[in-house]
């Protein structure tokens, strides 16, 4: 059982800056921020969950259904990650690639404290347990102590891959899409840095300001951390109706406003980035189909585009509601790896993009996220985001585009530079 509180803040960006920097005593943290980001479907402004009640972290086997027990026995908030290669829980499928960063496959907690901000409120969620603290934490958190004290060393990131195998990958999945092996494929490439020393919190504000993303998160489990300036919603779950926003279609920003608008428009009329949002589209209604109530799965908006601080995209929004004869956890498992993360159809392409990849993805192009008491949830897609193993020193971005028949080798190796540009500028 929660006692719950509900308190007036006078500024919402200070008073996140002082609970997220509060929030750094404890050994699990979720920080999730949108960034006053307009978007319809939303429930908090920004959420931060802490310090674990309960947890559970495992490794792919069985993993979705130790999650369903461990969601159906607590109904509680839960926040926590759905790693990439869950994928191979859900179908017969191997993740062999090098994996720097040794994160569990899985990790969700029940935090004892809780805080959600919308406007100027906050409601607190304390377990029983522990709610004698509240009025001491709020005291603290306005307070302003600040507990992070690491200094960053000087980073080096050096790619995986070279520019030239990165082209030889994509010219071997042309060839597969020409005979028809597949439609569309979502080729990801490493950036790492070992020996590394970072401050996740202060690389995590750096990120987040010169982003402004609506999916941000903070992920601290102990010494792993992700560092997230996502733009993509995974899926959402609001009663019985679900909401997937997958985004396939980039163009550079520009500080020249008429250079902008340009690229904008260019984006919204280029046949080979619609082509690739429409074939993810599909799949996506394809996966929400499994669990949908018959004739609900409708495309609510078809290649809409949005701007970001670095990047225009193209998003679609696709709805179901959902046949009460399957649970919260099946969903994801019928629809995990959300599409745009691996091309279309799904399963053949991740056996083949597993085998050009060079480095295990785990937590990057998976799912971080939340589930609330009544089994709703909400979770984005994990993109544009640093990964640190604190403990190994060793720090990893990735970035990847879509590959379709009509991309050009040279330009989807330069999709890729720009949507690392973000990243590069923090640790570098």
């Amino acid at each position: 059982m929660r006692t719950e509180i509900h308190k007036t803040i006078e500024n919402p960006i200070v008073f996140k800056k002082q609970v997220l920097d509060w929030s750094q005593q404890f050994r699990e943290v979720v920080f999730m921020d949108s960034n006053d980001y307009p978007q319809e479907f939303s429930s908090f402004d920004a959420i931060l969950a802490v310090d674990a009640f309960t947890l559970i972290q495992t490794d792919y086997h069985n993993a979705f259904e130790d999650l369903q027990q461990y969601q159906q026995n607590t109904k509680d908030w839960l926040f926590g990650y759905l790693s990439y290669d869950l994928k191979n829980d859900s179908e017969d499928l191997q993740s062999n690639n090098f994996d720097g960063l040794d994160f569990p496959d899985l990790f969700f907690f029940q935090p004892k404290k809780l805080f959600l901000l919308k406007g100027n409120q906050v409601v607190i969620h304390y377990l029983n347990l522990c709610d004698d603290e509240v009025e001491e934490d709020w005291n603290t958190i306005l307070s302003s102590t600040a507990y992070t004290t690491i200094e960053s060393s000087v980073v080096t990131v050096q790619p995986r891959i070279s520019k030239e195998s990165y082209i030889e990958k994509v010219t071997a999945l042309l060839a597969h899409l020409y005979r028809g092996d597949l439609y569309e494929a979502n080729l990801c490439m490493e950036f790492y840095a070992e020996n590394a020393t970072i401050n996740p919190l202060q690389k995590f504000e750096k990120l987040n300001a010169i982003s402004q993303t609506p999916f941000a998160v903070y992920f601290k489990n102990n010494k792993q951390f992700l560092l997230s300036a996502t733009p993509e919603r995974y899926l959402r779950k609001e009663g019985e109706h679900l909401i997937s926003q997958p985004i396939k279609g980039t163009a550079k920003r520009f500080s020249d406003l008429n250079e902008d608008q340009e690229s904008k428009e260019k984006l919204a009329s280029d046949p080979k980035e619609r082509a690739e949002n429409i074939m993810i589209t599909d799949l996506v209604r394809n996966d929400l189909s499994r669990t949908a109530q018959k004739g609900t799965v409708q495309v609510q908006e078809l290649c809409g585009i949005y701007s970001f601080q670095q990047v225009h995209q193209m998003i679609s929004t696709i709805t179901s509601k959902l046949d009460d004869k399957y649970s919260l956890i099946d969903v994801l498992k019928l629809t995990f790896p959300m599409g745009s993360m691996t091309g279309a159809p799904k399963i053949s392409t991740m056996k083949i993009i597993e085998e050009l990849e060079v480095t295990k993805r785990g937590l990057y192009s998976g799912a971080i996220g939340y589930f609330s008491p009544n089994g709703d949830f909400d979770f984005n897609v994990v993109i544009r985001s640093i990964l640190y193993n604190q403990e190994k020193k060793y720090v990893s971005f990735s970035v990847g585009s879509a590959i379709t028949s009509l991309s050009n080798p040279e330009d989807e190796y330069e999709e890729c530079m720009l949507k690392a540009r973000a990243m590069h500028e923090v640790l570098c």
